[in-house]
């Protein structure tokens, strides 16, 4: 099954609305315009409800159908991210220092066309409910959605959300059971130790030799610390000390993350970091004051659902074009709190040859739009098909 010929018809639609959204990116919670566009467009559409104000700026949007059924959760995530734009595009980003280089214009758009199609099509029962996500990229909107009681207030069964993929064909999809991207961990770790004349380091107690200490003792923890078979990455991102080649100084500062994709490795890691720092305070005579913090989780697609999901998608994509074990990755969402609490998949649509996500140069192909919008509507009439009436 192709694109769907009524989503196709307002294809031209969904790329003005997409680049209308590329102009004018918005940061994190501060969805506001992005939110007040996406609710303008589901009143034309005639959708049931619209909830606004859910996680502070995500919107809720309730579509019913033919009867009654159970509620099927479709996502989309809306903000963007602090970075300038160099794709020298017509739409580019108007707004300096902010620009949609992760698709999330192209993921509001294809749930937008699902919802003119659902809106005018009804052709399944119970009820669909739209999730316009702000926060993704920072700050977990999506945790924020989930604690305003999103899933118990619309009683949603289960959820589904796309994400677009450069470098991955056009048009297809790839998803897999079980842990599709990892949890996310930061840690800052602040060390004071005492100053001085770098010519007279005995009457120091020098912050850098502690932080060298400390960098390399991390590296211990993947390799020494945990099964091969389990995936883990650390990294050291950030390492700052020091003013002058005369000078030891008084402080240094160390930063990085953590991806993972089971709580048992987080723990480990958060002890053995702890451990690490105090061993070399100790060794180092200074002070270290580590800050880990515990960000999104693993994001963990359930068995059931992404079988169903990949079955649709085949529908939609052919069987060719749908991957059903892709693997994971170490990249992460924050639609792991949605599937924490329901059951769930969360797919990968192709974007075709081009820039990476979150990169200056990215752009939205909107040629996968109506591809996307196809999968959401049929995902929805396949989930909660109409009854036939008895002959």
């Amino acid at each position: 099954m192709p694109v769907l010929n009524r989503i196709a018809e307002f294809g031209p639609d969904m790329t003005r609305w997409r680049r209308h959204l590329h102009q004018h990116p918005e940061l994190g919670f501060e969805c506001h315009q992005t939110a007040a566009f996406v609710a303008e467009r589901l009143r034309e559409f005639g959708v049931d409800e619209i909830h606004e104000g859910i996680g502070r700026t995500g919107i809720v949007a309730i579509i019913k159908g033919q009867g009654t059924g159970p509620t099927i959760g479709l996502r989309a995530d809306m903000d963007a991210l602090p970075m300038d734009e160099e794709t020298g595009a017509e739409w580019a980003s108007t707004v300096p220092g902010r620009m949609h280089a992760c698709g999330h214009d192209g993921h509001t758009t294809m749930l937008l066309g699902a919802a003119r199609y659902l809106a005018e099509t009804r052709n399944f029962a119970g009820r669909v409910a739209l999730i316009f996500q702000p926060a993704e990229e920072d700050g977990g909107g999506g945790d924020a959605m989930v604690r305003d009681g999103m899933m118990d207030r619309f009683d949603i069964a289960r959820v589904f959300a796309l994400h677009n993929n450069p470098g991955q064909d056009a048009g297809s999809f790839q998803t897999t059971p079980g842990p599709i991207m990892a949890s996310v961990d930061n840690f800052h770790i602040h060390l004071r130790g005492r100053g001085g004349h770098a010519a007279m380091p005995h009457l120091t107690a020098d912050p850098i030799v502690a932080a060298v200490g400390i960098v390399s003792a991390i590296q211990t923890i993947s390799s020494r610390n945990h099964y091969a078979m389990d995936d883990l990455v650390i990294s050291v991102t950030q390492v700052h000390a020091g003013s002058a080649d005369n000078i030891v100084p008084e402080t240094a500062y160390i930063c990085g993350t953590i991806r993972c994709f089971s709580d048992e490795v987080r723990e480990m890691v958060s002890r053995r970091l702890h451990q690490i720092c105090e061993g070399q305070a100790a060794a180092y005579d200074i002070a270290v004051d580590l800050d880990y913090e515990h960000g999104y989780p693993a994001t963990v697609n359930h068995e059931g659902e992404t079988a169903f999901a990949v079955a649709a998608a085949r529908e939609v994509a052919g069987d060719a074009n749908v991957i059903a074990e892709s693997g994971r990755e170490m990249g992460a969402e924050d639609f792991s709190y949605m599937l924490q609490q329901r059951p769930g998949c969360y797919l990968f649509i192709g974007q075709g040859e081009g820039a990476s996500v979150h990169n200056a140069s990215y752009d939205f192909n909107d040629q996968i739009a109506p591809v996307g919008a196809t999968f959401f509507a049929r995902l929805v009439e396949r989930a909660q098909p109409l009854k036939t009436a008895a002959r």
